[in-house]
């Protein structure tokens, strides 16, 4: 019999990653230390260097990119904020220049020549050599936010007739200067985009099979002209690891790859996020703790300054019924519950619209099945709510949560129950009468502000603009509205006419 096995299995330990800050990069700056900075590189994504090395001294960063290998600064150069890119750009020679510029996509060249002022932008277009300077004259010609300008034109095209063996070696000799080589577009012999190649599909291809014997030939490909939200969409729904973009001629151009179509992804969620807060939309990518508070303040500005223009409609109507709540003033505890109540379930219904369309779940021509959706919920909801309202109104009045006055023996009196006297049939009455009204009045508002966080967005749409401009602020604005006017319409129609008869 054998004797059971008592050796315990060693797991495996496996170190975490380590860290850089910019404490460390200056110490082996000061140092001189090159090989242990080049270290980091090989062991440290760029993004987490970049982030260190950002608030580095332009002669600090320049001494990192003497010391380290091309291979790794052309992407760390590209990970580093705007900022730090042109301090570097105005303090290196035209020769250290020339390095960093030419060993990078043309694409990423263009993004950052694009946010930079005149002179820097043409210091580095001097350096980069003759075919870098054309692609990235190519790309800045196209209009901003679309294929276009966010594509690359750093791919392998190949023919359709290509033998795979022949294709494979085609790779080998172009691969290192492209963006990506997992996915390969074929063209015919009249340079007309007809499908791409996976990689995996072309290894495992047999020698004597052709490039359009193997390629896929339904595949998704956009005009340099599609906005770049819709390009963000096609990589969500079709699952790309790169896209082709198409000139007008139907001819391939250029294309996107995954990592571009995140940050456009990123970069517009933000932007409706940022819209749905009445905020003006920041010009560049910054960050919070990179913008001053100067810009902050200009980019609320506009909004609060156009929503105080049409709270004017408040006033108004609440100077419409000022004598209305001077004769009750219990009407103005309830206000901002009102008030609340159709601008939070408004902005719920907004938030589904905005990302409804987006998604391109729905669109202007699907109105008013959409409208019927939302108004029957908006009827449940407002049910559900306001008798739940109505039971909690009637008791904020008996827990004195709220004063009520109403006449006793011909004298207005606060009643309150911890004074012990407001169990008697006027207040009853007057409890019941108004947690009626107001609890209508709130299912009501839940319903008109949700048919409107409806309209707002489904109606900008139509008109080709972005629905997020509708933010939840000017929904709340025209809803506070719609919520004053129906509350003192109920309560002229019932709370007004009780008193009077007391």
């Amino acid at each position: 019999m054998e004797e059971p096995n008592t050796q315990t299995t060693e797991t495996k330990v496996i170190a975490p990653r380590p860290k850089i800050t910019t404490a460390r990069l200056k110490s082996l700056i000061a140092k001189k230390d090159g090989k242990s900075i080049q270290k980091l590189f090989v062991k440290i994504p760029d993004i987490d260097i970049a982030e260190a090395a950002n608030t580095l001294e332009p002669t600090e960063l320049i001494f990192i990119f003497r010391c380290v290998e091309s291979k790794y600064t052309a992407d760390f150069f590209d990970e580093l904020d705007q900022t730090a890119k042109e301090n570097l750009v105005k303090a290196m020679t035209d020769k250290e220049l020339v390095t960093i510029v030419n060993t990078q996509a043309a694409d990423d060249v263009t993004d950052t020549v694009g946010e930079m002022p005149a002179n820097l932008a043409s210091k580095v277009l001097k350096a980069a050599d003759k075919d870098m300077r054309k692609d990235i004259n190519y790309l800045l010609n196209y209009k901003e936010n679309t294929a276009g300008s966010i594509m690359t034109t750093e791919y392998i095209e190949l023919r359709d007739s290509l033998l795979v063996d022949d294709a494979i070696e085609k790779i080998r000799d172009q691969g290192k200067d492209a963006e990506t080589i997992y996915t390969i577009f074929v063209r015919d012999d009249k340079r007309n985009f007809v499908g791409t190649v996976d990689l995996d599909d072309l290894i495992f291809a047999k020698k004597n099979q052709t490039l359009h014997d193997i390629m896929n030939q339904d595949v998704v490909s956009c005009l340099t002209s599609t906005d770049q939200e819709e390009v963000g969409q096609m990589f969500r729904r079709y699952d790309l690891n790169a896209l082709a973009v198409l000139n007008d001629d139907r001819r391939l151009v250029g294309i996107i790859t995954i990592d571009d179509a995140v940050d456009v992804m990123t970069a517009e969620a933000t932007e409706d996020i940022e819209k749905l807060g009445a905020l003006t939309p920041a010009e560049t990518n910054d960050g919070y703790l990179k913008t001053s508070p100067e810009k902050m303040a200009w980019r609320c500005i506009p909004w609060l300054i156009i929503l105080l223009v049409m709270g004017t409609l408040s006033s108004l109507v609440l100077s419409r019924f000022d004598e209305k709540i001077a004769a009750v003033p219990l009407l103005a505890s309830f206000l901002p519950v009102l008030m609340d109540g159709g601008g939070n379930s408004g902005g719920q219904t907004t938030t589904l619209m905005v990302r409804g369309l987006a998604l391109k779940e729905f669109g202007p021509k699907q109105f008013g099945k959409v409208l019927w959706k939302e108004f029957r919920t908006a009827c449940l909801v407002g049910l559900i709510v306001g008798v739940f309202g109505l039971f909690w109104f009637v008791m904020e009045q008996y827990l004195g949560i709220v004063a009520v006055q109403i006449p006793v023996n011909g004298v207005k009196t606060t009643e309150n129950v911890f004074l012990g006297n407001c169990w008697n049939f006027e207040f009853f009455n007057f409890t019941i009468i108004t947690a009626a009204v107001t609890g209508s009045a709130l299912a009501l508002t839940i319903v008109v502000a949700k048919v409107i966080a409806v309209c707002l967005p489904l109606g900008v749409a139509a008109l080709k603009k972005d629905p997020a401009l509708m933010s939840e602020p000017l929904l709340t604005t025209v809803a506070d509205v719609a919520a004053l006017l129906i509350y003192f319409g109920l309560a002229e129609a019932f709370i007004i006419p009780f008193m009077e008869r007391l």
